[in-house]
């Protein structure tokens, strides 16, 4: 369990990056590509908070055999135990140009430390067995750092790039629900939705994980980056600046329709029942629910209450507004 410590300073300084990072959503491409190839379909070591979305494991489908494989030196760095090196993740980069130059730039004894070589170790634990590639990195050799450029700009262009448009909107739309749950709940409704196995007990926020460790905020803030390829949270700590936090995109982003299964839903729940479930796949609070499903105020209160009487829906009182959300059972009923 990761826990992250607020403190009124960190709580006013939560902020929502403005797009996914290009250079992290392909290395962690990578990453769920190799996963995803395992037998089982996950990789030894994966953490089972979540599902890939959908669309993800579509994309997968469309690879070509051991595209994982075809990502060279990258494949190396994130195969081991769902591990990603915090100089892949650079949020403050505003392309993929710009990040893997910083990437490519980050000095040899920060490589070492987060690549745990010789016997340093990361702020996530750092790889089992740094491979050679990896120990090159971290002596600064600039062959081993050229073929590092050469791999992952070779491997963006041709798998995840293609894919951009698509990763660009879904993030947009993921945006716009953190947003919209600021503005209905406040504070309180953002941290309380983005994972549903995560727990929000003001004031840590609890993330699974094998590992176990606290990260106070320091006053220095949350930077909230959505991902559109990881299955998890993800913790970068940063002295200088803000901690980031990268989540899944919420699967409502996936451009899932709305019913779900329609047809089997409405008989078992009732047409307009199976209706609001659907809705719910993006977290609402009672208002929202009743304007998205054309409903009084009251009938979207009653039907949220049934949902959450058969273990479908949760609800929690977030200030002044109501908000819920779909259970596991719920989301897994959705998805038949």
């Amino acid at each position: 369990m990761i826990r992250l410590h607020f403190t009124a300073d960190d709580l006013r300084r939560i902020t929502l990056a403005p797009a996914a990072n290009a250079l992290s959503e392909t290395a962690l491409s990578v990453r769920l590509s190799l996963r995803l190839g395992a037998r089982g379909g996950m990789g030894r070591g994966a953490v089972p908070a979540h599902r890939p979305r959908s669309a993800a494991r579509e994309w997968h489908r469309s690879l070509r055999p051991g595209a994982a494989a075809r990502a060279g030196v990258l494949a190396e760095l994130v195969a081991e135990d769902g591990f990603l090196p915090d100089f892949l993740l650079q949020p403050a980069a505003h392309d993929f140009a710009e990040g893997l130059d910083a990437a490519a730039s980050t000095p040899p004894e920060r490589l070492a430390l987060d690549l745990g070589v010789p016997d340093a170790f990361g702020r996530h634990g750092g790889p089992a067995r740094p491979g050679r590639w990896a120990r090159q990195l971290a002596q600064g050799p600039s062959a081993a750092t050229r073929a590092l450029r050469e791999d992952t700009r070779r491997y963006f262009e041709t798998h995840v790039e293609p894919l951009w448009p698509r990763i660009r909107r879904d993030t947009l739309a993921d945006r716009a629900l953190r947003s919209e749950m600021v503005l209905r709940g406040g504070v309180d409704a953002l941290l309380t939705t983005l994972g549903t196995t995560w727990r929000w007990q003001p004031p840590t926020l609890h993330l699974p994980s094998p590992s176990t460790y606290d990260v106070p905020l320091c006053g220095r803030g949350l930077l909230l980056l959505p991902s559109w390829f990881t299955t998890g949270p993800m913790v970068m700590y940063r002295p200088e600046a803000s901690t980031v936090l990268v989540y899944p995109l919420h699967d409502g982003a996936d451009g899932a329709a709305d019913d779900g299964r329609p047809e089997a839903l409405a008989a078992l729940l009732g047409r307009t029942r199976a209706h609001v479930l659907g809705l719910l796949r993006s977290p609402a609070t009672t208002t929202a629910l009743a304007e998205r499903a054309c409903v009084s105020l009251a009938a979207a209160s009653g039907h949220a209450a049934v949902l959450r009487a058969a273990g479908l829906v949760d609800t929690v009182r977030t200030g002044t507004a109501v908000l819920h959300s779909l259970t596991p059972l719920g989301h897994a009923l959705l998805e038949g």
